[in-house]
């Protein structure tokens, strides 16, 4: 409060409800070979995968993808916890201030809610209760319609 009592700093009220953040599009080359990588005989796609993600680290969807791709619930939640905060740096660097929407109908944004996702349900799967009640309720706070009709399991 100010010295004549009042807020000094005043709540911005948005009539259009919280602001929504867009990633920029992955590099396409990374996003091909992903794609690539997939489209391999499946004893082959995750050090294929792993090698992708190792030439690119900041793919978001190449993370989610290595998540996917693990051998047992550990290796999965490393995997997907690592593009969480990969996630977290690539929307602060593209102006989200900590609040506001990421929505799944944005391609750009789905590698981060992939990885939020993956990482809830192998948090749950390890009994880390807390982490996946943390990371459901926030995926519901980047997108009220959570979960998509797209989202493969």
């Amino acid at each position: 409060m100010s010295r004549l009592g009042r807020v000094s700093n005043p709540i911005n009220l948005n009539p259009s409800g919280p602001p929504e953040t867009v990633l920029p599009p992955e590099d396409p080359q990374a996003t091909e070979a992903l794609a690539a990588a997939l489209n391999l005989p499946e004893q082959e796609q995750r050090a294929a995968v792993n090698a992708v993600v190792s030439a690119r680290p900041r793919s978001l969807s190449g993370w989610a993808t290595v998540g996917d791709l693990g051998r047992d619930n550990i290796e999965a939640y490393a995997a997907y916890r690592v593009g969480y905060h990969r996630g977290l740096d690539t929307l602060r660097q593209n102006g989200w201030r900590g609040s506001g929407f990421v929505r799944w109908k944005h391609e750009s944004n789905r590698g981060f809610l992939r990885a939020l996702n993956g990482l809830a349900k192998r948090a749950a799967a390890i009994g880390e209760l807390d982490e996946a009640e943390r990371c459901e309720v926030f995926l519901r706070q980047c997108d009220p319609s959570w979960p998509p009709t797209d989202l493969s399991s």
